[in-house]
């Protein structure tokens, strides 16, 4: 099976510092991959760089797919003051299709409705974020992404935050997901749900230390 993300020999970072040295890998399609390592550890950067968002420093990333990737970020890297309601904010993931001024088309509003009922916040569509629970705003901004229509989500700590409820219901919809062909990477401390993935990458200090199946990659214990 061809792999959705393909990575050779990859450095990446910011200008004082390269945080990714020397990355070779392979994201397989239409599984679950759980990013795991300790602060620091390049996480966040990888995921950056796969969605685009952070160019390479040297080496190459192949997409099996020309879709975008679609980045979930954590609920509370959202400004608290943002005045948009949560339809808006779901209605936002159209935007790499339609442009941020134009408007929706009846099929952009047709699948905008349907991620909020997939995620269950079509009762809160005109709600403001600020007065949503971190649960319920990382359901909103799942939806967002699941309305960019990409067979590639990466997330970011989906599950930091919040209480046993909302973890759960996270993660239940992320593995509906990929149960439906979709490929999904996640940086994530959470060991318990590292170990539900297909695949698994551990990161130190920006190096990859080992891939594969979770329970042969992740340590003994916590996640640090």
């Amino acid at each position: 099976m061809t792999p959705a993300v393909r990575i050779d020999a990859l450095f990446a970072g910011y200008p004082s510092r390269t945080v990714l040295h020397d990355i070779t890998t392979a994201i397989p399609a239409a599984q679950m991959t759980a990013i795991v390592g300790a602060n620091g550890s390049g996480k966040s950067t990888l995921l950056s760089v796969l969605a685009g968002v952070l160019p390479a420093t040297s080496g190459t990333i192949q997409r099996g797919s020309g879709r975008r990737p679609a980045l979930v970020v954590q609920h509370s890297a959202v400004p608290a003051t943002l005045p948009i309601t949560v339809r808006d904010t779901v209605a936002m993931g159209r935007w790499a299709h339609r442009g941020p001024w134009r408007r929706l088309t009846r099929t952009d509003t047709d699948i905008v409705h349907a991620c909020m009922s997939r995620l269950g916040i079509t009762d809160l569509a005109r709600r403001r974020l600020t007065t949503l629970s971190g649960g319920q705003r990382q359901r909103t901004l799942l939806a967002q992404a699941l309305a960019r229509e990409s067979d590639l989500l990466l997330l970011d700590e989906p599950t930091t935050g919040l209480d046993t409820e909302a973890r759960q219901q996270i993660s239940d919809i992320l593995h509906e997901i990929r149960a439906d062909g979709g490929t999904v990477v996640l940086a994530t401390h959470d060991r318990d749900e590292a170990l539900r993935a297909d695949n698994c990458l551990l990161l130190r200090a920006g190096h990859l230390i080992t891939a594969g199946n979770p329970t042969n990659v992740l340590p003994t214990r916590t996640i640090s």
